[in-house]
Parts: C-alpha cells; sequence; structure tokens
C-alpha cells in the first residue's frame, strides 16, 4: 500500500515527528513554523526551506525541464498526461535536491515541498494568474489536480517522492491589486458547487500532502486565519491530515489589509488557532510572544510543528540514504532527452485548433518557396514559458521551430511587426515603426504565420513579472498593443495567414475570427514549444487540445471582475454564445461516435455507465477528448456540465470503445445551504467530443448524442 493511504505507518511518522518536537524549547518551535526553518543541530535536524515551485517543470533553481504552463496542459484533456508531468517534474525534483544536499545547499526553492498544483477555478478571463490553474470547470481542474498531485507525490510504500501542495485554498482568483484587502463574498452553493470541489478531490482523492490559504478573505475571514475554511471544511469535513501553510506574507494582511486584528501578534494567533502550521514569511516570530501571553496554546504549536515534521519524515529526510529509492535519483536525470521528449510530446497535444477554414492547415512545405513570420511573439522566449517557471538549456520560439523544421528548403522571412503592447518597437522611432517590414514581409512570402497575443510581462501575478498593466490582470480581452492593427495590415496583403496565438488566458479575436482562416491557440507551450506548433502547421501531428476556458466575444458579457457569484460566469452559467467554447478544439481528423448507450435508463445508487465505439475515420493518427456532459432538466439550474472524460488516442481507421462510470454523484446539485441534492426528474446526458451547445455544434458541424435518463424515486 503506497504512504499516502497507509494510516499505520503515517501514524508512525507522527509519533516519530512529536517526539522529535518534545525535546524543543519554545524558541526552537517558533522557528520551525517559518518556511526557512534553520537548523537545530542537538536534535539532528538540518536546516529546510519549505518554498519551492513546480507548477510546469522544477522552478526557480537553475536549469529544469519547462514543461508548458498548467493550462496548456489543460487542453490536453489527460489525465494520464497531467500524471507523467506531474511525476517527471518530482523525478526532477529529487535529481536535483540530491545534488544540493550534497554541496549542504538548503537554499530558498532546494527542498521537496512543491507548491503546486494551482486548482482555483478561472472564473474571470481577465484573472493574471488564471494560466496558472486548469481552467473553469471543476471537475476538469478536479481530475488534472488529482492526477498531477499523484505524480508529483508518487506511489512508493514507504516515502512520498515529494509533497505537493493544493493552492490557494479558497475562492481565489482576482482582481490582484486588491487581493491583500479584498473580501470575496460567495454563496454556500457556489463554494461547494464550483470553488471547493478540486481541493476536496485533491484532499480525499490524491491525499495531498499541504495546502495554502489565499491572500483574500472569503465571506469575511482572512484565508489563512479561517475556521470556517481551514477547521469546519478542510479538517472536519474532509478529514485532512497533512499540512497548511500560508501563501507569502499572506498573515501581515490581517492587520495590514482586512484589518480584522489590531497587531502582528493577534495576526499569528489567529492564523495558528485556526489551523494554519507554516508561514512564508517572517510574521510567525511572533509566536513565541502570542504563547506566552496565552492568545495561543503551545499544544496547537506542538500539533502544527507534529504536522510538518511529519511531512519530513515521510520525504525521507530523517532515514538513512540507502533506505529511500528517491536518493538514488541521479542529477542527470535533469533536462535529459526523455524529459525533452515528454516536453515537446505535451507541447503538441495542448494547442488547440480553434479555425481551418477550408483545410488550409496542415501546410504542404514543398509547395512553399518563402515563409513570413510575423509577430511580437514570434521569437519571444516570455511567450513560451509563463511564470513560475525554471531554466531550460535551450529554448524554441515558435520562429526558432519553424526555421529547425524548414532548415535550407523553405525561405523564412521575419518581421516583429510591433511591439507586443506599445505603439512603437524603437525608443526613437515613430509609432507603428514596423509597418514598412510587415507589408515587405508580406509580398514576398506565399504564407504568412502571425505569431500575436501576451506573454507573463502582461498577466501574471502581482508584482511579480512587473506587468505592463500593473496588477497582473488584463483590462479587457483585446489584442495589446498595435497586434490587431498588424493583424489587419497582414490579411490586406491577399496573402494565406495561419494565426498562431500565445497567452494564458482567453482573447476576443472576434476579427480574425471572421477573417484569418486559421487560427491556433498556443498557450505557453514550454521550452520545446516552437518546435511542437511547427509539427503542428505542416502536419507531422494532428492537434488535440480542447479548450478549458470559454473564449467570450467581449468583456461586456462578463459580470463585475469582484462579483464572485457564477451567474452568467464560465460554460456551466452563461447565457451568450461563445466565441469558442469550452470543450472545443478542432483536429486535422475526423472520429465517429456509434453505439452510444448508457447501462441503464434509471439512475442507480452506484450511478451509470456510458459506453461509445468510436473510429478515427481520417486519414491521420489523433487524439481525441471523449467528454460526457449531464444536465438536470429543472429550471434554475446549471448549463450542462462535464462529469465524464476520458483521452484516446487512434490511428486512422481505428476503432476503439470508450466505457465512462458516472457516479451518482454527477446527478446532484448543491442547494443553497451547499448540501448535494439528487433530485427525482430527467436528466440529459450528452457524449461526444465537444459541449452540447448551439455554438459547438455550428464550428464543428457535428452534434454530440443525447440520451435522457431517469432519476426515481428511490435515489432522490
Amino acid at each position: 500500500m503506497e504512504i499516502v493511504r497507509n494510516q499505520e505507518k503515517n501514524a508512525a511518522f507522527r509519533e516519530r515527528a512529536a517526539q522529535l518536537v518534545a525535546q524543543m524549547t519554545l524558541e526552537e518551535k517558533v522557528e520551525q513554523t517559518l518556511n526557512w526553518a534553520p537548523a537545530i543541530e542537538r536534535l539532528g535536524v538540518k536546516a529546510y526551506n519549505w518554498w519551492n515551485e513546480a507548477l510546469h517543470g522544477v522552478a526557480r533553481a537553475g536549469v529544469a525541464t519547462v514543461f508548458p504552463q498548467a493550462i496548456g496542459l489543460a487542453a490536453t484533456f489527460d489525465e494520464n498526461l497531467a500524471e507523467q508531468v506531474g511525476d517527471a517534474i518530482s523525478t526532477e525534483g529529487r535529481g536535483k535536491f540530491n545534488m544540493q544536499q550534497a554541496a549542504d545547499d538548503t537554499d530558498i526553492y532546494k527542498g521537496l515541498t512543491f507548491w503546486s498544483p494551482n486548482v482555483n477555478i478561472f472564473r474571470d478571463p481577465r484573472w493574471g494568474r488564471g494560466h496558472e490553474t486548469f481552467g473553469e470547470d471543476p471537475y476538469l481542474t478536479s481530475r488534472l489536480g488529482v492526477r498531477f498531485v499523484e505524480g508529483i507525490q508518487g506511489h512508493d510504500e514507504n516515502y512520498l517522492k515529494a509533497a505537493a501542495c493544493a493552492k490557494h485554498f479558497a475562492v481565489h482568483s482576482g482582481p490582484e491589486d486588491i487581493r491583500h484587502s479584498f473580501d470575496a463574498v460567495t454563496s454556500k452553493q457556489d463554494l461547494y458547487e464550483t470553488y471547493l470541489p478540486a481541493f476536496k478531490a485533491c484532499v480525499q482523492e490524491a491525499k495531498v500532502e499541504a495546502v495554502m490559504g489565499a491572500y483574500n478573505r472569503t465571506n469575511g475571514e482572512p484565508c489563512c486565519g479561517s475556521k470556517t475554511l481551514l477547521q469546519d471544511i478542510l479538517r472536519k469535513e474532509w478529514g485532512f491530515e497533512g499540512h497548511v501553510t500560508s501563501d507569502c506574507w499572506a498573515i501581515k494582511d490581517f492587520h495590514e489589509g482586512h484589518h480584522v486584528t489590531d497587531t502582528p501578534v493577534e495576526s499569528v494567533a489567529m492564523a495558528m488557532n485556526n489551523g494554519c502550521d507554516l508561514n512564508c514569511g517572517n510574521l510567525f516570530h511572533y509566536l513565541k510572544q502570542a504563547v506566552e501571553e496565552g492568545l495561543v496554546e503551545e499544544s496547537r504549536l506542538d500539533e502544527a510543528l507534529i504536522n510538518l515534521f511529519t511531512t519530513r519524515m515521510k520525504l525521507g529526510v530523517f532515514d538513512k540514504l540507502e533506505d529511500n529509492p528517491f536518493n538514488q535519483i541521479p542529477y542527470s536525470v535533469v533536462d535529459s532527452a526523455p524529459m525533452q521528449q515528454l516536453n515537446r510530446r505535451v507541447a503538441e497535444q495542448c494547442v488547440v485548433l480553434l479555425k481551418n477554414e477550408g483545410g488550409l492547415l496542415p501546410l504542404d512545405k514543398s509547395k512553399i518557396k518563402t515563409l513570413g513570420v510575423i509577430g511580437p511573439n514570434a521569437n519571444n522566449r516570455r511567450a513560451l514559458v509563463g511564470n513560475y517557471e525554471g531554466t531550460a538549456s535551450r529554448y524554441w520560439t515558435v520562429l526558432e521551430g519553424l526555421q529547425e523544421y524548414l532548415g535550407d528548403d523553405v525561405r523564412v522571412m521575419v518581421s516583429e511587426g510591433c511591439h507586443l503592447c506599445h505603439n512603437k518597437t524603437q525608443a526613437l522611432g515613430i509609432e507603428d515603426d514596423r509597418i514598412s517590414e510587415v507589408k515587405g514581409v508580406c509580398a514576398e512570402s506565399d504564407v504568412i504565420i502571425a505569431c500575436l497575443g501576451l506573454d507573463s510581462g502582461l498577466e501574471g501575478e502581482e508584482g511579480d513579472e512587473g506587468n505592463e498593466f500593473a496588477s497582473g490582470d488584463k483590462p479587457n480581452l483585446n489584442l495589446p498593443g498595435l497586434q490587431q492593427h498588424v493583424l489587419e495590415t497582414i490579411y490586406e496583403s491577399g496573402k494565406p495567414v495561419i494565426l498562431v496565438l500565445l497567452s494564458g488566458s482567453a482573447l476576443a479575436v472576434n476579427w480574425a475570427d471572421e477573417h484569418i482562416p486559421a487560427i491556433l491557440q498556443g498557450w505557453y507551450p514550454g521550452a520545446q514549444g516552437g518546435r511542437a506548433i511547427a509539427d503542428l502547421i505542416f502536419g507531422e501531428k494532428s492537434p488535440e487540445g480542447k479548450l478549458p476556458v470559454t473564449f467570450y466575444r467581449s468583456t461586456d458579457e462578463l459580470p463585475e471582475f469582484t462579483d464572485y457569484s457564477m451567474k452568467g460566469r464560465t460554460y456551466r452559467y452563461m447565457q451568450s454564445e461563445a466565441l469558442y467554447p469550452f470543450g472545443y478544439g478542432l483536429s486535422y481528423t475526423d472520429f465517429a461516435y456509434e453505439n452510444v448507450s448508457a447501462s441503464s435508463a434509471k439512475i442507480g445508487a452506484d450511478g451509470i455507465t456510458v459506453k461509445a465505439t468510436v473510429t478515427n475515420t481520417g486519414k491521420m493518427a489523433g487524439g481525441e477528448a471523449v467528454q460526457v456532459y449531464v444536465k438536470v432538466c429543472r429550471e434554475n439550474t446549471p448549463n450542462a456540465q462535464l462529469k465524464g472524460l476520458k483521452k484516446i488516442h487512434l490511428a486512422p481507421g481505428e476503432t476503439t470503445e470508450v466505457e465512462i462510470k458516472l457516479p451518482a454523484e454527477s446527478f446532484g446539485l448543491f442547494d443553497e445551504e451547499g448540501v448535494l441534492r439528487i433530485s427525482a426528474g430527467e436528466v440529459k446526458v450528452y457524449v461526444g467530443g465537444q459541449a452540447p451547445d448551439s455554438r459547438s455544434a455550428k464550428l464543428t458541424g457535428k452534434k454530440v448524442t443525447e440520451l435522457t435518463l431517469q432519476i426515481p424515486d428511490t435515489l432522490a
């Protein structure tokens, strides 16, 4: 039995941790609650820094494989791939840790406690940190989050490979610039239906070792000191047994931003008493005073330390080197050929083909003499990696990927086109100083690839990337700067145009949808991203990504950014028609669904099983995300929601039978008190390669199969 599920072994680790903590002085205990925990040499405790990042690769500590940003991984709709990526990250993490330990290097970003995944819900496309998440849907986020955590933590019987952390708990998705003072007010219904499911799945299914609180308040309580979130829900309702960390310097927000306490001592007491075990920051120094003044019981401090040292013991750092198989992972695994191959495969699978009018893609290189590559993201490394990134030994931008692929066979002509967001590329130039070059490249080229979008300098965390838009959030969904003007200029050349968008979020590319024949959404596709995009453009592989977020037509159809009600948000609650819907993505091949059936016309206590025969009827090998949606047929219920998923890969002409189990809970909805209710009546189940909305049907020319089932009174 793997360590995360072995209660006996976990209890033994806790007992060892309790014995160690019992030998510490109050001063020593307090110091161990800070992320830079110092050594206690007399007890054989090494220094340890808890703060490490691994959102899409081991981050901020030198060379590592830089995988596609989390939102790109989400677009693969592939649970198995999510676990493979998590496993690769923790393999590299162990290889780096073993090397660092040998050099006695215990600096920040060099531990085995990885503060990822981010399983917040990307409820509003303006949020700058949305690209760190797995998108807008709680089911997809849950499935990918669980498997990513399992990949990070491993399946060993005796030790954790690394410790994952589900963040930011909870109800956290902007605005960035007011996060230190903001109160995210939500109903119990939205809390349980949307904001909590992924955290619950990570805790109960994946047995995630850590949970990080958010900066904001939720319904009046600061998340890192919330009795409701940390005690009532996390510990009591869900049975969480790991440790809780604050977000970095979040506890000082209690008195400085939220004004729910008056002093630092009161703030640390509130955090510790409500279940926060570790402080990223330095405020927990005040715990000594809090204990001495009777604001915190020393027994609660002991409990926090037992939680923390249990994690370190599960990681095996207190045991003999030879006892732990992960100590044998060599540093040479980092950035190795197998890692680079996996990275390229993930990048290929995350790209979404949004439009392909007249089958313009894939291109045939034998029919092209000159290819024009234009745009500020053509050769922008920052647009490959997103934020919370490591350092790759080599990067392939879109331009470099195309140049490598075409070699000397095709002339590649290049123009930056414009700055990513400013009105000129040279400080002394006039506005729009590259437009003549754009026209010149177009005139010489047979086909144009326009590389536009964003990068992590435009969308990201407040203060993290020096964002152009100050807070990291987007002011709107438009292409920034002169990009739209450049795209229209390219179009006016009359040459065939392929638009490659690199961004971590949805853009309202309405004009492009009307005028540009082929559009690819590449996200931030990682260090191998340019090679993957070149492979897809020239048909070495077929695109298979699906959108994990809705592409809206305008911010006008969105509620206020600060409104945390889900009404009108995401594909589950929106009333308007999307530009590109959740779950949508085209392919170069075609998949036919036949013999779609449910195991019963009535939903039983064990739910039902849906079956379908899927055939690749096209001429290329391809991947298909088989999606199952459920719509409860009552008034004032959400739109059809994703409740089942299976990623398959088929050769041309190949057929497979897919089985997807839907537990009874798939047919329930949460009431106003946050209680899951399964009500008698009719439900619709939809099976296919897309969501069951009219826009998806229009874009693909296909409809999904609809099954009408009954929930009997006996189950309700």
